[in-house]
This record gives structure tokens, C-alpha cells and sequence, in this order.
């Protein structure tokens, strides 16, 4: 079944013709109209030059007329011959035979019956269309019409191409497969939602996860801020440190840099309620501190930080380089990556 799109705005035909595979665009003066396009011909120009194959409306009182329009049409710096579409009527396929005759390629659509789809069958239409969303609304059976078409195009060997269009959903694409429809034209929007699902999302989820546990490295991830106190900085310090940083701890080191402890909001909570609101004009040795914090390379694995994690149940990882802290691993970090659960 041959995709094509059905939109006339120039984002969504550039978007959709990166896939590659799109095999042609059909427009409408309604589309045309919705979107504030003045100049027609400019437009359908523009449009020849972006897509493989291009389907605008040659319309028309009478037969002559929607010859004169095709002729018209052909007269413009197109970049690719169009395919014209042509409303159903016995003026509709009359042109519609009399274009075919000329060599060109025309799409009758605006069909709802067997009996119409006949006809322009038989004037010898490249594009035979019924419009399913359109049908639907009227509380009519859309796909047994498309059925019965193609089942017609295979039993006479006629050589149109049955094109589902009006789609609404993707549903719609699903029932033009099985109907066994040559040609389904599709908006941008419901083309897009093509390769989602909701079980996809949750698979690709989990190998994303998996890879990130596997390759990534805790330097991958650690954020950039490294705060660092000394034992006789104030309360008060190490409190403004967690709130720039918006880390829940601080790393205590020596003059020389090296690890001495930590000192957590945990920590703080809890000596507030032990000594009360006085502590903050105390010094974190006085104070006192977490002298044995937990610590992770900073070349490990993230597997090897979430396994820390669950083990020790700490919200707060000190990242060491060279015997030195240079920043912590938070528990939001690997939560907020899909890699762990935290009540």
C-alpha cells in the first residue's frame, strides 16, 4: 500500500518526505483555504518542486473548463507533472476520460457509492477515492465500499488504484491494510502517531534504562557542583552550600582536600530537634558530622552506584577521583533517569 500525505503545510511536507518512503501528496482547495493560502498557483508550484508526485484539484462547470484548468495547470514551472483530481460526475468522468486519453493521470474522487467508483473505473480514472471519514459520519459502512472497489479493480483489471482518504485516526490505516487498498493519504498528525504504542514506549524504556546501567559511568551524570566545607565553617555555610548546589549535603574535607566526612539536611534536621535552633551558629565540628560517608568512583558503572544505593539505603553518594571528593551522586539523579524506585 502506497503512503501518501494529505496536508498542503509546507513544515508538515518536509517532515513527512524525510521518512523517504512517502510516495505522493494530495491537496485541497479546503486545505488550501484553511491555511490562508492566496496564491494557488504559487503554492502548487512550490509544492511540484518538494514532493515526487503531486495531486491538485482541476475543477470545473463543464467539461471544457476542467480541461482548459488542467491545461492551465500544466502551463506553470511545475517541477513534476500533477495528477489532477476530479470530483465524480458525468461531466467528472467525461474529463476524467478525455485527460486519460491525453496521457495524463487523473484521481476522481469525492466517491461514496460502487456505482461512482464504476464509473470512473471505467473512464479510465489512475485514482478511484472514496472518503472513509466522511462516509463514517453519515453512519455508513466505508470500508465494505472500499472492499467491493478493490475487489472490482481485481476482477475487471482495471488499472486504477483504489486511495483511501478522509483519514482520522490511525484505526483508519489499519482498515485500509486490511482492506487491501492500493493508496492510503494520510494527515501529518495521524501519520506521526504511526509507530507509537504504548507497550513500544515502555520496552524501548527499559533498554534505554539497561544501557544507561550498563555504559554510563557516575561521572556521566554527577552534577557539577562539588560543595565543600571544613570542620570549623559554620552551620550556616554549609546550609547556604546545599541550597545553591540544591544537594542535601555537603562534603567535609582538610586543607590538603582530602575526605573527612559529610554533613547532610538529614544531619541538621536531626540536631535542630536534639539541640534546637541554637546549633546554626555552632561549626560543623562542634556540630558534629557523618565521619564514614559512603563513597563510589568516579569512573564506576551506574549499575555499580544504584547497587550502592539499595545496599546502604543513603540519599547521597560521595563521588571520589584520585583519593579526592569532587562532587556527590544524589538519589533524585538516578531516580529522575528511570533507574530507581525511592518511596
Amino acid at each position: 500500500m502506497d503512503l501518501y500525505l494529505d496536508s498542503v503545510n509546507f513544515q508538515e511536507i518536509e517532515e513527512a518526505f524525510k521518512l523517504g518512503f512517502v510516495t505522493g501528496l494530495t491537496t485541497t482547495p479546503t486545505f488550501m483555504h484553511r491555511h490562508g493560502i492566496t496564491d494557488i498557483d504559487g503554492a502548487i508550484v512550490e509544492l511540484s518542486k518538494m514532493v515526487p508526485e503531486l495531486q491538485v484539484e482541476a475543477l470545473g462547470d463543464t467539461h471544457d473548463e476542467i480541461i482548459a484548468e488542467a491545461h492551465r495547470l500544466l502551463a506553470l514551472p511545475l517541477a513534476v507533472k500533477p495528477v489532477f483530481k476530479v470530483p465524480i460526475s458525468e461531466i467528472g468522468v467525461r474529463a476524467c476520460k478525455t485527460l486519460t486519453d491525453e496521457g495524463h493521470r487523473v484521481n476522481v474522487h469525492l466517491i461514496y457509492t460502487l456505482n461512482q467508483a464504476y464509473m470512473a473505473m471505467a473512464a479510465g480514472a489512475a485514482f478511484v477515492c472514496p472518503l472513509a471519514g466522511r462516509l463514517q459520519d453519515e453512519g455508513h459502512d466505508a470500508i465494505a465500499l472500499f472492499e467491493q472497489c478493490v475487489n472490482v479493480v481485481e476482477k475487471y483489471n482495471y488499472p486504477a488504484k483504489v486511495m483511501f482518504s478522509s483519514v482520522r485516526y490511525p484505526e483508519h490505516v489499519r482498515q485500509a491494510l486490511i482492506a487491501g487498498v492500493h493508496v492510503c493519504t494520510v494527515p501529518w498528525g495521524v501519520m506521526r502517531k504511526l509507530c507509537q504504542n504504548a507497550l513500544t514506549t515502555v520496552g524501548t524504556n527499559q533498554f534505554v534504562e539497561h544501557t544507561r546501567l550498563m555504559t554510563f559511568r557516575v561521572n556521566e551524570v554527577v552534577r557539577e557542583e562539588n560543595p565543600l566545607c571544613k570542620t570549623s565553617d559554620a552551620v550556616t555555610k554549609a546550609m547556604i552550600k546545599m541550597t545553591h548546589s540544591r544537594l542535601g549535603a555537603v562534603t567535609l574535607v582538610d586543607d590538603a582536600g582530602n575526605l573527612l566526612g559529610v554533613f547532610t539536611d538529614g544531619d541538621l534536621r536531626r540536631k535542630l530537634q536534639e539541640n534546637g535552633p541554637d546549633i546554626i551558629n555552632s561549626t560543623l565540628g562542634d556540630l558534629g558530622f557523618s565521619e564514614n560517608p559512603v563513597t563510589i568512583s568516579h569512573d564506576a558503572l551506574l549499575n555499580d552506584a544504584v547497587a550502592v544505593f539499595e545496599k546502604t539505603q543513603v540519599d547521597t553518594i560521595i563521588v571520589m577521583r584520585d583519593d579526592k571528593p569532587v562532587g556527590i551522586l544524589d538519589i533524585q539523579d538516578i531516580v529522575k533517569l528511570g533507574l530507581l524506585g525511592r518511596e
